[in-house]
């Protein structure tokens, strides 16, 4: 039987990432729940109040095709680097110069979003590609593969 997949992250901002990586995905923040124009409606409906509106996000591939990423909000700051980490795939294919070359044109696009870059892995044949390290705006480790 699949399972579908859903990658959690834990936050300070679950508004704020999730429009980070909805622009870097290609995704898109999930809508209301049916019957709500907005998700303002729909937190009055359910009684949410203020001070909690900002406690969960997510975004959805609008193909359907790719996990959701579930944003929720935590009291403590991240600490340590992650055990798991996201790998963007933005050169698929590609090798060499030209594959390095894409990974820098995604990482200006990204930090221009809020991302910080951290480091960069020279390819190594012949199954290292190469990939750089980045960090979303509030520091957890992706990768640009």
């Amino acid at each position: 039987m699949a399972r579908h997949v859903q990658i959690t992250i834990d936050c300070a901002d679950p508004a704020r990432l999730a429009a980070f990586w909805a622009e870097a995905l290609g995704y898109q923040v999930q809508g209301p729940p049916r019957g709500f124009e907005s998700w303002e409606q729909a937190l009055d409906a359910m009684g949410v109040p203020p001070e909690n509106r900002n406690d969960a996000s997510a975004v959805v591939d609008p193909d359907g095709s790719g996990p959701r990423l579930f944003f929720q909000r935590v009291p403590e700051p991240k600490q340590v680097k992650n055990r798991v980490h996201l790998d963007v795939r933005a050169a698929p294919g590609l090798q060499g110069d030209e594959r390095m070359a894409a990974l820098e044109a995604e990482a200006e696009r990204l930090v221009s979003l809020g991302a910080t870059r951290l480091r960069r892995h020279e390819p190594a044949p012949p199954l290292g590609a190469g990939h750089l390290v980045m960090a979303d705006p509030e520091g957890n480790e992706f990768c640009l593969d």
